[in-house]
């Protein structure tokens, strides 16, 4: 598919406009982030895809043994009355 733009001036800047169907196909939406690279004297524009880490219970949850047996072990720090100033 080739789209054909004209290169406008907005305020100080030069403004490129992307037509609403080549956002839709890209999966585009206004505000994104573009990245532009100059490649044999042609302009590329490659979108900057933030991905959101979605993490399963399994990972979530990995390592929880670890904590559970420094807890049991520093259970003796809880028993006995305060000895100073400490926050009870």
């Amino acid at each position: 598919m080739t789209v054909i733009t004209k290169i406008r001036r907005q305020g100080g800047a030069a403004v490129v406009t992307i037509p609403p169907a080549v956002l839709k196909m890209m999966e585009l939406q206004v505000g994104d982030q573009l990245s532009l690279e100059m490649h044999d004297g042609e302009l590329v524009v490659k979108p900057i895809r933030k991905t959101q880490r979605r993490y399963k219970l399994s990972e979530l949850l990995e390592g929880g043994e670890v904590v559970s047996s420094l807890n049991a072990d520093m259970a003796w720090v809880m028993e006995g009355d305060p000895v100073g100033h400490e926050i009870s």
